[in-house]
């Protein structure tokens, strides 16, 4: 199948859900960068395109430096985009810390990821989290990088913190991030999981499975009312070749709420809010 059929083909059954579904999305405005989102059962308000700091391990990001960083999540601030995406992994809270010292703290939303496995791996991490992004609360965090189709029980002391922490309200809504077919599937079932980071593009880099194969489950999750966010939109770069192709097939998505992507600077910033609402334009034409 040629790279035309195939997109053909993945934004066809991407945009097929039921009749009412596609119509109802299609007949909304045209997609922004900065459109509001109200994610999941929580209702975590946010925006379309979260800047994302973890781009190849957060390496990229992190050569802007602490004040380089901040300089450039202020400045997607100011042109709508409070939705900042983190990792402890990424070692990039330092920078998100400066960058929420530049505005105000109720209007950012921050996500950030934990490997905690233990209910005292968990309060710790939530404690430095906290601390390290200098803020009382954390809006998502999730559980990163699950791989083994058991990952509900191997972590059930961290999912019950977090829980715990959503009730007293240091953290407004969980989740989990996955590397695998088996953890995303029992991601989809878990009625825990309140927001899932998915890994979806139209040329199955560095996915779960193939385009059509995730998309099936992560249209199980929406049904079940998750919020969905979508991740390795462009390869972590493999798609820089194509762009517009990568965020057509991303926006064509009605079971793909927002997504992160990890500009290495101002100017692809501004590149991806620019080419965001014609790639959803272009994403209604096709699926007209």
């Amino acid at each position: 199948m040629n790279r035309r059929n195939f997109l053909r083909t993945t934004l066809g059954t991407a945009g097929a859900a039921t009749l009412g579904g596609r119509e109802a999305l299609w007949s909304a405005p045209a997609r922004k960068a900065n459109d509001i989102v109200h994610l999941g059962p929580d209702r975590v308000k946010l925006c379309r395109l979260a800047i994302g700091t973890g781009t190849k391990g957060g390496s990229i990001q992190r050569q802007l430096g602490v004040p380089g960083l901040a300089d450039m999540l202020q400045y997607g601030y100011d042109q709508g985009l409070f939705f900042w995406e983190t990792a402890d992994a990424y070692r990039t809270h330092p920078h998100l810390a400066e960058g929420l010292r530049r505005v105000p703290r109720e209007k950012v939303t921050i996500l950030t990821k934990t490997r905690a496995r233990t209910a005292e791996q968990m309060r710790a991490d939530l404690d430095r989290f906290r601390k390290e992004l200098g803020t009382d609360y954390i809006d998502i965090v999730l559980l990163h990088a699950l791989t083994t189709p058991n990952w509900t029980e191997e972590r059930k002391g961290a999912m019950e913190v977090l829980s715990e922490a959503r009730e007293k309200g240091t953290v407004r809504s969980h989740g989990c991030s996955c590397q695998s077919l088996e953890a995303l599937q029992l991601a989809a079932r878990t009625p825990w999981v309140h927001v899932d980071l998915a890994r979806i593009n139209p040329a199955q880099l560095l996915m779960d499975a193939d385009p059509n194969t995730v998309t099936g489950v992560l249209r199980q999750m929406k049904a079940a009312g998750k919020g969905v966010i979508g991740m390795k939109i462009l390869g972590e770069g493999g798609l820089s070749n194509r762009v517009d192709e990568a965020l057509r097939f991303a926006l064509s998505l009605d079971c793909v709420d927002c997504f992160t992507i990890g500009p290495a600077n101002r100017q692809e910033l501004d590149d991806l809010v620019k080419r965001i609402p014609t790639a959803a334009q272009q994403a209604r034409a096709q699926a007209a």
